[in-house]
């Protein structure tokens, strides 16, 4: 596995809406793998192969985070803040943080006291942030409103090839896209290929919308994280058994082609790779929502990772899955003639 990218990819800050560093970081590791790189007035990424190829087939991941934002800056120096995406209020007091400025990173601490933990509604109201400034003019001398914030966190490699990290969700499905777009490469892929690292996808979702209106893709293939059943809170008669290690996740809905899920769990079969299916009873709640609607309709499969702890400041998943989806993936596109 390409360490260095998926890293590189993981320490950066990429709260919906500040996904420049992310993309930045995309741009160079596939400047050599590809034939042309777009990127548009929001930051939607996009790394082609086969531009000339009428079958046009959009690799989807978003490039965002959940993260917080400053909204305030009290006279104090303390930073209040608001949400960008699905954040589990809870685990930020007492939390250490880095806060992504234009003149660099500055850390701080979500602001902690044993009482703040018996308020019933605990949310960003809630919060605040220390950076250790004076006062308001001080602070100012360092952050600016509207910086985005993050959970100070590690990548740890765990047991049995698992690892942790904050936001696996989804820099991991970037960082798989591009992965399989250089293995479809070097094995012979024809078909024209759009890998597009998203954004927004926490918040607004516009960034696929945006992306898949502009390619005008033949089908698109969505990569996303989903939840396990093998931890704590999950229950699978909700969405079925999907355990770390299992492999690449196909997904059982209204919204997904079942022609291209067979087609998926045959690329997968004749390559040795193992596969589970999860169930959605409407919707994805992913990107590939906005893709299916776009045009005039986008045929689309998902391929998930599975996933414990998401939007927890420390998710794990496993190598081998990471692997299973970059091959299942790459395999699709090699054999795909539209």
């Amino acid at each position: 596995m390409n360490e260095k990218f998926l890293n590189n990819l993981l320490n950066s800050i990429s709260v919906s809406g500040y996904e420049e560093q992310v993309q930045d970081i995309v741009t160079e590791e596939m400047k050599e793998y590809t034939d042309e790189i777009r990127r548009d007035e929001m930051q939607n990424l996009t790394c082609i192969l086969n531009p000339e190829n009428d079958v046009r087939i959009m690799l989807s991941a978003h490039a965002d985070e959940i993260g917080l934002m400053i909204s305030n800056i009290r006279e104090d120096g303390r930073l209040q803040v608001i949400d960008r995406g699905g954040i589990v209020p809870a685990t930020y007091p007492g939390r250490q943080v880095r806060i992504k400025t234009k003149n660099g990173e500055v850390y701080g601490v979500v602001e902690a006291y044993r009482d703040l933990f018996k308020e019933k509604n605990l949310g960003t109201k809630h919060f605040l942030i220390d950076i250790g400034a004076k006062d308001r003019e001080d602070a100012l001398k360092y952050v600016s409103l509207g910086d985005p914030i993050v959970p100070d966190t590690q990548i740890r490699k765990m047991a049995n090839g698992k690892f942790t990290a904050r936001a696996l969700d989804d820099r991991i499905g970037v960082f798989i896209i591009m992965e399989a777009m250089k293995r479809a490469k070097e094995l012979g892929c024809k078909a024209g290929v759009y890998g597009a690292s998203t954004t927004g996808e926490e918040t607004t979702k516009t960034g696929a919308y945006w992306t898949s209106s502009r390619i005008k893709p033949t089908m698109a293939i969505v990569v996303d994280v989903t939840y396990t059943s093998d931890c704590s809170g999950m229950d699978p008669a909700e969405s079925g058994t999907v355990v770390l290690g299992g492999g690449p996740v196909l997904c059982n809905s209204p919204i997904v082609v079942k022609a291209f899920n067979d087609e998926m769990e045959k690329c997968a079969k004749e390559s040795g790779i193992p596969v589970q299916r999860e169930a959605a009873s409407r919707l994805s709640y992913t990107d590939g929502d906005k893709i299916h609607f776009s045009n005039q309709g986008v045929p689309m499969v998902l391929v998930s990772i599975p996933l414990r702890y998401m939007h927890m400041p420390a998710e794990v998943a496993d190598e081998k899955d990471v692997e299973g989806c970059i091959e299942l993936i790459a395999q699709f596109l090699a054999k795909y003639n539209g």
